[in-house]
Parts: C-alpha cells; structure tokens; sequence
C-alpha cells in the first residue's frame, strides 16, 4: 500500500498535490478552450473582465482592476431594460429604430440636416426650436378689424403663416426682363452680343497642332494607311479607358466619329463649342469650332465626312468644314433647331428639327427652307431615315412618333399609345431593318423599320436609368451589340439577339448622355458625359 502510495506521488506530481499521505488529483476540463493564436497572458486578462452587473466574483482580482472606470456601453436608465440576452452574451438595443433612422435620412438628403442621437432617445434637430422640430408654424397678425386695407388690415383667420409666399409676385422685374430681351434680340440677329460673349455670326477657329500639313501636305483627313478595317471579328465589351478628355467647361451634349474610317471624333458642348479629336494614333485635340453664342444641341457629319451641321440654342444651324474649320453655310429657320440629320444620299438635303413643332427641309447651297413638315404637337426631339432612305421618323414630346415621306410634308404614319412615352432618342439598326428608341419609362423600345414601323412587343433592353434625360443609344458595326448611357453615368452593353446585358461600368460622374461605338473597331466606344468629358474605350 505504502508502495502504491509513493509510485503515485512520484509519477504524477504535474496532475496533483500530495497532502499528508493522500494524493489529490485536480483535472480542468475546459469545454470552450480559446483559440489558438491568444497567449498565456491575454487569456488570463480576458478572465479579468466583468459583466456588466456582476455581484460575485470567483476570483481574486487586483484594487486597480476594481477601481477602473466601467468600459461599454452604458446604459442611460441604470436599469436593464433595454438589454436583449443573446447567444454569445447580452446586446444593448439602439436608440433610434429603423422607421426613425430612415425618417432622418430623407430629411438629410432633403434639408442636409437631422437629428442628433446623443440627445436623448428621439434626437433633437440641431439647430432648431421645440415648434421648428415639431413643424409648428407662427401664424401672421391678424391685423385691425377697424382697417381695411394697408399693412395692419384685418385678417382674420385667413392670415396665414409667416413665410409663406402665396399672392406674392415673382419672378424678374420689369427692367430685367427688359435687359434679358434686347441682349436676346442682339444675339439673335448678329448686332451685338453680351459682354463676355460670342455674337451668333462670329465663326472663327482654331488648330491645335504642330501643322497642318505633314511632309506630303496631307490633313488629318486623310486616313492611315494602318487603319484596319476589321468587319470579321464580332464586337465585344470594351476592357479599359484608352483616353479622356476634358473637352468642355460645361456638359457635353453628342459625340460623333466621322463616317467611313472613324479616325476623327467630333465633340459638342454647353459652352457654344465644336472639338475635333484624333481617335486613332496620337489621340489629340485637332480643331476647335466657335461660331454659337449658347449651347450647342446636336451635331452629325454629311455621309462623306467632309463637313458637319451643327444645332444650338441661339437659334442657328451652321454648316461647318471639317477640315479649314469655316463655316459654309447657315440657317436661322425661326425656332430653336434641337436636332439635325443629313440625307445619307443627298448631302444636300438638312432636316432640322425644331422646338416649335416643325421640322424644316434646307438645302445648304441656299439660306432659305425649301419645306416644313408640321403636324407634331410639341418640339422635336429626334430624326432618322429608314426604308432605304426613302422615309424617315422623327419623334417628339408629344409622346408619339411620325413616319414621313421625303419631300412630302404629310405623315404617312403616326405611332402612339396610351401608354406610350416620350422617346427624346432614335437610332437604326446597321441592317436598317429595326429601329430603338430611348423611352423614359428606363427601357429602350424596339420598332421593325420595314413599310409600316410597328413596335415589337416581345424584345426591349432594360436595366438602366434614364427617365428624364434623352440618353442616345448606338449600335455596333456588325449590329450584334447595342449601347447605352444613364443617369447614374454608367454605360450599359445588350447583346441584340437575346437582350442580355453583357457588360457595364462606371463611366462618368454625371449622366452619360450619349454612347457612339467606333464604325470599324468592334471594342471601341466614345462616350460623353454633362461632367464635360468624352473618354474613349477599348
């Protein structure tokens, strides 16, 4: 026995300790052991730490532990009601609930202030009074009931409240609205300008190059001989941002690639000006166009490229050249033009649509308009040939589109619905059998271009953002893909066939306010953004 004794208190002095002639043996069993990585010495710290309401202790624990100031979450009432006992513990609820902190989030982005959680369980509206934050109104003086007119009359109780501006004249004084029309006058007929400003038939341009001519005194209209003519290979997404530029102080409002080649990039902004861009080798600003005293609208190049129109809010249409910069011809049909296309046959026939409801026929050999076609019910928004060229479409914000002939001002057709939108934005398929339009219900609507243009129910591109912005879409060379910018800045790639979204990216801080895929290049796309740049993808 006594052997026994001491084989065990020899053998297992690290499991025991020996008291007299027995041996005690002491086993920790731990069933949450800590997890590896924690020394020796954080696990016994964290055995230091007490809960918030604990009585007893099991432990010995050092004055300065006991003494340290509580460390938490503290709980304004001293009591436990707002404690929620959870698996790993207890959680304190917060103060300001769900429906609460949605209520202070709409009134921050609407009045950039909310309340302040730090004071009491509601909050408090910094900055305001007791009736401010309970929207309590001071109700005006009631007046004198012996007045009758003047400052103090009477009232009543149709006093209202103070601030309000209901019955008060606003608006322009008489002598700014005065101001605002001769300097109106003056642009519009090229007798004087605002100072600071471009008279509307001042045209002058600038070349930002080292020349003008290379060694073998060709432009940049002449086209690389490198430039590859890709029509094999199917259009992709574009991978990366190969150039931006900051073409323009205010938004940019289209982009153009110059027909055939798509070596040159035309640019048209809110500042009054028309910049032309090398899309192929050095990927440089070449030409600016000055010519219009307020935004330009839309600009399109004829089919040979050799010129362009451009549209602006000064009431003027303007032919330009392409590569001198001087201004050919221009056309002041009477309303604001919004938007002009070129025959894609005849570079002599300008359609013009206009913010007055019309749209007129000009022939740029001459300043005068050879027809008008009227039948809309608002301004024109868009314009576009189909059926071989033998009609075109033109839509408006009446919410309706309207098939003509050419040189015959009498619709042949009128599309609209009940539940139709405006579509601000059209453009034809390569194969010229389908048309898109930009409808401000954010989807973009399909239309069979053949005789009779006919929307077809069963396709349509959705997942963008674009009511309220004419966001103009395009189509890849080979018409597989199609494309599109948004509100948010984003720029949107649907596969024709199945309508599927094959890529998106963030493009601009603003709207994306057009989207041009290069004529050859199947993964080349020009955007342009209201944030004054035009990035060119690849």
């Amino acid at each position: 026995m006594e052997a026994l004794q001491q084989y065990g208190s020899e053998s297992s002095d690290s499991e025991g300790e020996r008291y007299g002639t027995r041996t005690v043996r002491q086993y920790k069993v731990d069933t949450a052991p800590e997890p590896l990585g924690i020394s020796s010495d954080q696990q016994f710290h964290q055995s230091l730490l007490l809960a918030t309401g604990q009585r007893e202790i099991k432990h010995n624990v050092e004055y300065e532990l006991l003494t340290r100031p509580a460390a938490g979450p503290l709980d304004s009432t001293g009591e436990f009601a707002r404690m929620q006992r959870i698996g790993s513990g207890t959680a304190e609820r917060q103060a300001v609930d769900e429906q609460m902190f949605r209520q202070q989030e709409r009134q921050f982005r609407q009045s950039g202030r909310a309340a302040d959680p730090s004071i009491g369980a509601e909050g408090r509206i910094v900055g305001k009074t007791e009736d401010e934050r309970l929207g309590k109104r001071k109700r005006k003086a009631k007046g004198k009931s012996e007045v009758l007119s003047g400052a103090d009359a009477y009232q009543g109780p149709w006093a209202g409240f103070e601030g309000d501006t209901i019955g008060e004249v606003s608006g322009p004084t008489a002598e700014e609205r005065a101001a605002y029309e001769q300097t109106t006058t003056a642009a519009a007929t090229g007798t004087g300008s605002a100072p600071g400003k471009l008279s509307a038939d001042a045209e002058s341009t600038v070349f930002h190059g080292a020349a003008e001519r290379d060694y073998q005194g060709r432009t940049y209209m002449h086209v690389p001989a490198e430039l590859r003519h890709d029509y094999e290979r199917r259009s992709v997404v574009p991978q990366r941002l190969l150039k931006e530029w900051q073409a323009h102080n205010g938004g940019v409002s289209a982009v153009r690639f110059i027909p055939r080649n798509g070596h040159l990039l035309l640019s048209s902004g809110m500042d009054g000006l028309v910049k032309l861009f090398d899309a192929h080798s050095s990927l440089k600003l070449l030409r600016t166009f000055r010519g219009h005293s307020k935004a330009v609208r839309d600009i399109t190049f004829t089919p040979d490229g050799l010129s362009f129109v451009s549209s602006s809010y000064d009431g003027a249409a303007k032919l330009w050249d392409t590569e001198t910069g001087q201004c050919r011809q221009r056309l002041r049909p009477g309303g604001v033009p919004q938007v002009a296309r070129v025959h894609p046959e005849d570079p002599n026939l300008v359609l013009v649509g206009l913010g007055d409801r019309r749209v007129v026929q000009w022939d740029p050999r001459s300043d005068q308009v050879a027809l008008e076609y009227k039948q809309h019910l608002g301004p024109i928004n868009s314009l576009v040939f189909t059926d071989n060229n033998r009609r075109f479409v033109s839509s408006s914000d009446d919410k309706s589109l309207r098939v003509w002939e050419v040189g015959i001002p009498i619709a042949v057709q009128l599309v609209a619905d009940p539940s139709m939108h405006s579509v601000p934005a059209l453009a034809l398929h390569p194969h010229g059998r389908w048309l898109v339009g930009q409808s401000m219900d954010n989807r973009i609507a399909v239309y069979s271009a053949g005789e009779k243009l006919r929307p077809h129910r069963r396709k349509e591109f959705r997942g963008h953002l674009t009511a309220g912005f004419a966001c103009q879409p395009g189509f890849a060379p080979d018409g597989k893909m199609l494309v599109s910018g948004d509100a948010e800045g984003k720029v949107w790639c649907w596969d024709w066939q199945t309508t599927r979204i094959e890529g998106s990216w963030k493009a601009h801080n603003k709207v994306a306010i057009c989207a041009e895929w290069h004529p050859h290049e199947p993964g080349r796309v020009a955007t342009c953004s209201w944030d004054g740049s035009v990035k060119y993808w690849g």
